[in-house]
């Protein structure tokens, strides 16, 4: 039963779309029907806040929306923005493991996914893609560093399998559903370890290997509850969440030893 309510929901979200894409004409009727100009892309999102709570084990939002007329449709998740440092391992000694020359990777996508209805190399040209910046292989990433210019690919492509393994970056054609080349649909997974912060949602239409529409919006992740007390708790006042633990911890290790003790 909560299966069949979840499906009519959805389905009627995509109704919603299409009414608020055609409206315009359909109001109008014939004779001002071309005082309205068309939009040729409309897209939403199921829900615009994600709380993560102390249980929090990742989640689905759903994108969904509607096109004047066939077209491809690539959607980009954007993260909030930050440094990332990548240091290179070094051998010494031949046997020992140690951290070597250091980049500083700025403005870095904390989190970033890229989907499409196919393969982006079939649907948008190079040029395209470089100026949108869709594809981790095209993000505009700077660097700092005492590091050869040579060495800044390798640096750059250890931060992008650093975020894939941690299920933090993700480029997956065919993950877009089109449906009657009108309408189409797609599932945002966010992982447990999903950073918090304020997120872009970009949806673009593409014909002919260019962005002919696009849509922008905004998807809140925020911790809700006592995590999101203590953690606020630990970053504003560090000295006092410091020494609240120290006592606590204390207090743990002398209340063990007395339900331990030997009699």
């Amino acid at each position: 039963m909560r299966t069949m309510t979840a499906s009519f929901a959805r389905l009627a979200r995509l109704v919603l779309a299409c009414t608020i894409l055609f409206a315009p004409i359909i109001m109008s009727g014939p004779a001002h029907a071309q005082e309205h100009e068309r939009q040729p892309l409309v897209a939403d999102l199921s829900r615009h806040l994600v709380a993560i709570t102390t249980g929090f084990a990742g989640t689905d939002v759903l994108l969904f929306g509607a096109t004047d007329e066939p077209g491809d449709v690539v959607l980009v998740v954007r993260g909030p923005n930050r440094d990332e440092i990548v240091r290179r391992k070094v051998r010494l000694g031949g046997m020992i493991w140690a951290n070597g020359p250091a980049v500083t990777l700025h403005d870095v996508p904390a989190f970033y996914r890229v989907a499409a209805n196919r393969p982006l190399e079939e649907i948008m040209s190079p040029a395209a893609r470089e100026r949108h910046q869709i594809g981790d292989d095209v993000l505009n990433l700077r660097m700092s560093g005492d590091v050869a210019p040579e060495d800044r690919a390798e640096f750059r492509e250890a931060l992008v399998r650093l975020k894939e393994s941690r299920d933090l970056y993700t480029v997956g054609p065919g993950e877009v559903n089109m449906l009657a080349n009108r309408l189409f649909r797609t599932e945002l997974h966010f992982p447990a370890n999903v950073p918090t912060g304020t997120y872009m949602v970009e949806v673009y239409l593409v014909r002919d290997g260019e962005v002919v529409s696009a849509e922008i919006t905004p998807l809140i992740i925020s911790k809700v509850g006592i995590g999101a007390d203590i953690f606020q708790f630990a970053h504003e006042q560090s000295a006092l969440y410091g020494i609240a633990a120290i006592i606590i911890a204390v207090f743990a290790g002398w209340l063990a030893g007395v339900a331990f003790r030997k009699k």
